[in-house]
Order: structure tokens, then C-alpha cells, then sequence
């Protein structure tokens, strides 16, 4: 009989230490925005049209890390992101050329830090960061969006965008018909 307790204690015990180690009980990672680079975008929406989410960044943009730690690991956006856009990393500094439309956009060294030139002709040379453009099925622009975004209202301008609304009325217009 005390072979069968001891037994019986020592499978609970082994069951007790693997079903409440602090692994077990970590939720699984959330899904992640898959990003892609300038080129795979282009590529692939003109295989399956779809808009282009742009995120404009530095590596210097302490706004940027936080929309990369908060904004974007946030489950709506990265569902949104992910389903309703190809949406691409672009260092606005990169120096690596980038060919669009059989012309090559270089980085123009140039002020403290220098610029892309992509980066410069898709914000209209308003060079804050981090900013997000949008861009149609056809890649032509929607608009621009400057600035840090909490999650809540970066899923709003998401659906805005995703949602065709921008075709019909402003951000504003479209804010006060969704409270």
C-alpha cells in the first residue's frame, strides 16, 4: 500500500512540476506583422493587388521602437497589417539604391544624416518619423500619416484605408460617424 501512495505522490508531484513551470503558462507569442522589403511589395501586389502600408523609420526614431514594441505587436494591427496590406519596413536613410519604375532612387548624403530618395518623393519631403504611407492596388498614394500611433487609433486608420472609406470622406468626416 505505501509503494501505491509513494507512487501516487510522486506522479502528482512529477504532473504538478511540468503543468505549473512558468513556460507552460506563458501564452503562446502573438502573431507578427510580416514585413516586407520595397521590392517583395511591389512584386507581390502586382501578382495579387493589394494596398501597400508603408512604415518610414530610422534607426535613430525613438518613436519608431516604440510603434515596433507596442502599436505593432498588437493583435488587431498585426491582423489588419497582415491581411489587408503588404506592409514594408523602409529605412528612410538606407543607402542601398532602389528601382521603381525604371528609375533608381539613391541616398542623398545630405544634412546631418542624409536621406533616401524614395522616402523623400513618397512623403512630399516632410521627413518625420516615424510616418506611414499609404498606397493604392494601383501603388499610387493614398495619403500620409506622421507620427506616433497607440494601437487603438492605428487600427482605426487602418480599417479607414482597408475599408475604401477614404474614397467617399475625410479621416475626420469618418471618425465622427464611427463614435
Amino acid at each position: 500500500m505505501k509503494k501505491v501512495l509513494l507512487s501516487a505522490l510522486l506522479l502528482l508531484v512529477v504532473t504538478a512540476f511540468f503543468a505549473f513551470r512558468p513556460e507552460a503558462n506563458t501564452p503562446e507569442p502573438a502573431e507578427e506583422v510580416k514585413w516586407y522589403t520595397w521590392e517583395e511589395a511591389i512584386a507581390l501586389t502586382e501578382e495579387n493587388p493589394k494596398k501597400l502600408f508603408i512604415d518610414m523609420y530610422t534607426d535613430w526614431c525613438g518613436w519608431c521602437k516604440r510603434m515596433d514594441a507596442t502599436t505593432f505587436r498588437d493583435p488587431e494591427v498585426v491582423k489588419l497589417l497582415n491581411t489587408e496590406f503588404y506592409p514594408v519596413k523602409f529605412d528612410a536613410e538606407q543607402k542601398e539604391d532602389v528601382v521603381y519604375k525604371d528609375h533608381t532612387f539613391k541616398f542623398i548624403d545630405s544634412g546631418r544624416r542624409g536621406v533616401h530618395e524614395l522616402a523623400y518623393s513618397l512623403l512630399d519631403g516632410n521627413l518625420g518619423y516615424p510616418s506611414y504611407v499609404y498606397l493604392d492596388e494601383a501603388q499610387r498614394r493614398i495619403t500620409i500619416s506622421p507620427g506616433y500611433k497607440p494601437a487603438d487609433k492605428m487600427t482605426v486608420e487602418l480599417e479607414f484605408i482597408s475599408g475604401n472609406h477614404y474614397k467617399n470622406s475625410s479621416f475626420e468626416e469618418y471618425m465622427k460617424g464611427s463614435k
